[in-house]
């Protein structure tokens, strides 16, 4: 498959790495242009390609993996993307490691106002970037993966998402909707930052259902 990831920071970075070793190709984009992309390039061969802006990043691929700070969100402009998948990994935290109260609306609000027409998964929000690297697993059967919750309101585009977890040695869980996941996904909700398997995410699931 083809993927796109827009920011190679803690989690883009690691996402392109494990990604390409999964046998996919990756189009990396950043801010601060492709020759700073060399060292990704060096390591990982011809399946990874730097690329100069977000616009090339989308026409790459229809899957697209968004890895950028939250707060800087509302810098880019608006891009019209009928038909793909973002894959938001973001969090609201703010620039002094607060995070910003949303109140009852979800970060990935943000998201859709600027990739206008996609299909949003939130998803790779839950999970330290180490954590992301190293505790892969293909293995384990995927009920005693360590899970990666997913958002969102598209069926299909949660089940591309779903295998690209699984390709990299983790388990998947549907959280709901996209609205309904945020809430035992985000930085206060029941999964995030918890080292569970998909087994143990699904009676968490099944226990929060219940309140």
């Amino acid at each position: 498959m083809k993927i796109s990831i827009i920011g190679a920071g803690h989690i883009g970075g690691t996402l392109a790495r494990l990604f390409v070793k999964a046998g996919h190709e990756v189009a990396l984009v950043n801010s601060r242009g492709p020759d700073t992309l060399q060292s990704f390039v060096d390591e990982l061969g011809k399946q990874l390609h730097p690329v100069n802006n977000i616009e090339e990043a989308i026409a790459f691929s229809d899957l697209i993996i968004l890895s950028i700070h939250w707060i800087t969100i509302d810098s880019l402009p608006v891009y019209n993307i009928l038909g793909k998948i973002i894959v938001d990994t973001t969090n609201p935290y703010k620039g002094d490691g607060t995070f910003e109260d949303l109140g009852d609306d979800i970060p990935s609000s943000k998201v859709m106002e600027h990739f206008k027409g996609s299909a949003v998964v939130k998803a790779f929000n839950t999970i330290w970037f180490k954590h992301l690297a190293e505790k892969g697993n293909k293995n384990l059967p995927v009920a005693e993966r360590r899970v990666i919750p997913i958002a969102g309101d598209n069926s299909a585009a949660k089940s591309r998402v779903a295998e690209l977890i699984e390709d990299i040695g983790f388990g998947s869980v549907d959280t709901g909707s996209l609205k309904e996941g945020t809430r035992l996904q985000d930085i206060q909700g029941p999964l995030y930052n918890k080292e569970l398997t998909v087994r143990e995410a699904t009676e968490v699931i099944a226990r929060e259902s219940l309140r």
